[in-house]
């Protein structure tokens, strides 16, 4: 069996640059940390999201509220009993309302896990702007949502899938391109793969 090409999109020290600079941004647009709260969406978002934040106290010296959100319940692919999916722990636990939340993700798809994950944001509360961060964007959206702040704007094939590995919950630290991943990960599956997260091992969103 042959096995998948991998391309290498960012290194260790890429990441920590990308972080780092969305983390100047984020301050920079909303002039200081004072507004702010970060929401990670599970799971390497979230991984994320504590990060930018860890940025934000070095730069700032403020504490900037992290909370982690689980957007299966809201997606909109979840069709039937036969395909339910893996709840995890939402932990929001601090006031959104008439604050500036950045919403922390991965990966950038087809837009559908953000669609759902501010559907989810609307249940605790209405926030004076969301913003959006990602660490790659690849292109592709299914949904009129776009990124305030980005690491990398990634060119892809729709078939590649994008794997996010972080030092967090997997073996390395990198972002990797499989060529064809996608389209092979669907035909093993036997569904269409919008690209959420893997559970093993990175994110193709």
């Amino acid at each position: 069996m042959t096995k998948p090409q991998e391309e290498i999109l960012l290194d260790d020290r890429k990441i920590t640059r990308a972080i780092a600079r969305i983390a100047h941004e984020i301050l920079e647009r909303n002039s200081g940390a004072e507004s702010l709260v970060l929401i990670g969406i599970l799971t390497r978002g979230a991984y994320l999201a504590k990060r930018i934040a860890a940025q934000i106290k070095e730069i700032e010296g403020a504490d900037v509220p992290v909370g982690l959100l689980d957007i299966n319940l809201y997606r909109d692919d979840v069709h039937s009993k036969l395909d339910q999916p893996i709840i995890q722990r939402t932990e929001i636990l601090f006031d959104v309302v008439d604050r500036n939340l950045i919403l922390v993700d991965d990966v950038l798809f087809t837009g559908r896990t953000i669609r759902a994950a501010l559907d989810a944001i609307v249940d605790f509360g209405r926030p004076r702007s969301i913003q959006l961060a990602v660490l790659i964007d690849r292109g592709h959206r299914e949904l009129p949502i776009r990124p305030d702040y980005v690491g990398k704007n990634i060119p892809t094939s729709r078939d590649d899938r994008v794997l996010v590995r972080l030092s967090e919950k997997d073996d390395r630290e990198v972002v990797v391109a499989v060529k064809g991943g996608l389209k092979k990960a669907e035909k093993k599956s036997g569904k269409k793969a919008d690209g959420e997260s893997s559970k093993k091992g990175g994110t193709t969103k």
